[in-house]
């Protein structure tokens, strides 16, 4: 027997249980995984409220993990037992081990320790694709970025600062807006405190911004759109105050004829070599010192209620792993 949270039904960290769950031998292009860290990430809270959907319950829940193989099935070649492998995007993460196919599996280099493994992927590989593929940052460029101390947004002041772009970060406290000029932000605004439209065309000379990074979702949308430069691309890519309200697409017109888009980590990942192309950009950012992953809150896997809390009261900064 081995242990995982399981939920039975949706709502909030209290339907989080910690029981024993029982792990098969793994299938044929399978490998049975023993967890060593576990990636959390406000999806989860999305799996447990029920915003996105579970369809099956009692459900264990949780998007990525790090860990080592300890059996594999029939047909495996590209992995064996003992090596380090992480993944991300397979709901099931919350447990100390579990059978898993390879399609989504990364190995991961001796350079990369058990934790930054375990709570990289998901992450990181989501400000591969905003950087580089949704809006592809250059140098010259001021960007704005939500939620800037969060795990996404530090590895994206970080990398977009190699990239030669000036940051702006929005943040909810001074602490946490000393952490990203850490991160290379350029420019902090609290946007509790500050407007934050008024404060981008103060610091672009009234020009706007050509792209907003957006997780918060509903509550900031409106002011995201006012930050941007005529043809701006708004990028929402999160829902942390819940989804963003309808549109009317008449309003990108007087704001500028802007432009709206809602990417997925799963669309960017959805082929092998959409996979292996962001994994691989990623660990050569780390590798390379051009971006560090900051596990500033580790909990134990028993203890994942506390970790959604704290997650959900925007308690955290960087990234956060819950431990088996």
């Amino acid at each position: 027997m081995t242990k995982a949270i399981r939920v039975y039904e949706t709502g909030g960290p209290d339907v989080l249980k910690w029981e024993d769950v029982e792990v098969g031998d793994p299938g044929a292009g399978e490998v049975r995984l023993r967890h060593t860290a576990i990636g959390l990430n406000y999806i989860e809270v999305y799996q447990r409220t029920g915003l996105y959907k579970i369809n099956d319950f009692p459900a264990i829940i949780g998007s990525e993990a790090g860990g080592v193989i300890e059996a594999v099935g029939d047909g495996v070649s590209d992995f064996k037992v003992g090596d380090r492998v992480a993944y991300a995007m397979n709901i099931g993460a919350y447990s100390e081990e579990r059978t898993i196919g390879t399609g989504k599996l990364i190995h991961i280099p001796g350079s990369i320790d058990d934790q930054v493994a375990g709570g990289m992927l998901l992450q990181g590989m989501t400000a591969y694709y905003l950087l580089h593929r949704t809006y592809k940052v250059k140098a010259g460029d001021t960007i704005l970025i939500y939620a800037a101390a969060g795990g996404v947004g530090l590895i994206m002041c970080q990398w977009a600062k190699h990239l030669g772009a000036t940051v702006i970060g929005c943040v909810g406290s001074k602490e946490k807006a000393a952490l990203v000029k850490a991160n290379g932000c350029d420019h902090a605004i609290l946007y509790r405190d500050e407007n934050v439209p008024e404060r981008v065309k103060e610091i672009t000379g009234g020009k706007g911004v050509p792209v907003v990074y957006d997780s918060i979702g509903k509550d900031t949308f409106n002011n995201s759109l006012d930050c941007l430069s005529p043809f701006g691309l708004m990028v929402t890519f999160g829902n942390a105050t819940g989804p963003v309200e309808p549109l009317a697409l008449g309003i990108l017109a007087g704001k500028g004829s802007l432009y709206v888009t809602r990417p997925t980590l799963a669309t960017h990942t959805a082929t092998r070599e959409l996979l292996d192309e962001c994994a691989n950009a990623l660990i050569g950012a780390i590798e390379g010192g051009q971006v560090k992953i900051a596990v500033n809150q580790t909990y134990p896997l028993a203890e994942a209620a506390k970790a959604h809390a704290d997650l959900e009261a925007r308690k955290t900064t960087g990234s956060s792993v819950l431990l088996p």
